[in-house]
């Protein structure tokens, strides 16, 4: 068997990831303009992407075991850093390739994503100032000492004057 089932499907993994790529630099894009619908959108077809990944990462994994088990060597754990080791030749030089495209999109997908949490992260503490400005905390609102007094004691004195 040759090595070309696992290749196939490294190959329909970046394509998978650049096109998760390309969503996320969207998802920037709205994020930066606040149009939430359009980031709602994106996530959800952010999800199919992912779930398509984990379909295609299961069906490399085995390939990659039926592969090892035709060669003889260990059927659970094989990495494709040790597949590249064990390979030679054209084989070893296509993966080779594959492996380092899918890296430097992965790389980008984590930059982009890292972009992606901080503005998450200013939007929310730009919300959160927001309502702190909106609503005043009682302390703020209290402009006299910090003595609160009963009513149902400062409207009643000792003798009973009604009586």
């Amino acid at each position: 068997m040759t090595i070309d089932p696992v290749i196939n499907h490294m190959k329909q993994l970046q394509q998978l990831h650049e096109s998760l790529l390309s969503l996320s630099q969207k998802k920037t894009e709205a994020l930066k303009t606040n149009d939430v619908t359009s980031i709602q959108e994106l996530l959800t077809q952010e999800k199919k992407h992912v779930q398509a990944i984990e379909k295609i990462e299961k069906q490399r994994e085995r390939s990659v075991a039926q592969w090892a088990s035709e060669e003889g060597l260990a059927t659970h754990g094989q990495t494709v850093s040790e597949l590249i080791e064990i390979l030679n030749g054209e084989e070893r030089e296509r993966l080779q390739n594959v492996y380092k495209a899918l890296i430097l999109v992965l790389t980008d997908l984590k930059q982009q994503e890292k972009l992606n949490t901080e503005l998450t992260q200013q939007s929310l503490q730009f919300i959160n100032m927001s309502l702190d400005l909106l609503q005043p905390s009682l302390q703020s609102v209290n402009y006299g000492g910090k003595e609160i007094k009963d009513e149902s004691t400062a409207k009643r004195s000792i003798f009973d004057s009604k009586a």
